[in-house]
């Protein structure tokens, strides 16, 4: 298992899947080309590539390439590691029928070829495998805060992420991921006073 600290940008669930077994990190998915219409998501690479820094991995196609291109064109000041794919005809096995160009995509990749392209690019010897863990937050925390389970649990989640300087849209579940890998409990707690603060 490779630790990162930089964050992992593919284009669907199912190469998250894949690269959940390889990767100890935050995975963002691009629902293909709906990264193009996702506001909030793409803040989120966008402060993700100025903070931790990113890595974009898509497939080896040309919609892949479009993909890659449009997330490095809206974090151009960002720190971004392209790794690519070699490609390989195939189908993955979920599928009918291939891609239209024929090409396996991340999640028809044998673990060792995915492994092998993030050592090309250097992610896997850049120093971030030598990133510790720090998961201070946990759900049961958020609860505690009010941002699990209360009436305005949607608000409060809104005006931490705001405070935290994080697009104001995200789910509970990629909140606490992403405040685990950016942030120290001290500045989640900073947050949270602050959003409090702002009630009064």
């Amino acid at each position: 298992m490779i630790k990162l600290r930089r964050a992992v940008i593919v284009e669907g669930k199912y190469d998250k899947i894949k690269l959940s077994s390889l990767l100890d990190t935050v995975i963002i998915t691009t629902d293909g080309f709906g990264i193009y219409k996702d506001k909030e998501k793409t803040e989120l690479i966008r402060t993700l590539a100025s903070t931790c820094g990113i890595v974009i991995l898509t497939d080896s196609d040309s919609a892949g390439l479009k993909i890659r291109n449009h997330i490095k064109g809206c974090c151009k000041n960002g720190d971004i590691i392209n790794v690519f794919v070699p490609q390989i005809k195939g189908k993955e096995k979920r599928k009918t029928v291939p891609s239209s160009e024929g090409y396996l995509g991340v999640e028809g990749l044998d673990t060792e070829i995915l492994e092998s392209a993030l050592k090309k690019a250097g992610v896997a010897t850049e120093g971030d495998t030598a990133y510790k863990k720090h998961d201070f937050l946990t759900k049961s925390d958020m609860m505690d805060d009010g941002m699990i389970g209360s009436a305005n649990s949607s608000q409060l989640r809104r005006d931490v992420l705001l405070a935290l300087g994080l697009p104001p849209i995200l789910s509970a579940n990629t909140m606490l991921e992403v405040i685990n890998r950016l942030y120290t409990k001290e500045e989640y707690e900073n947050a949270v006073h602050t959003a409090f603060e702002n009630k009064k």
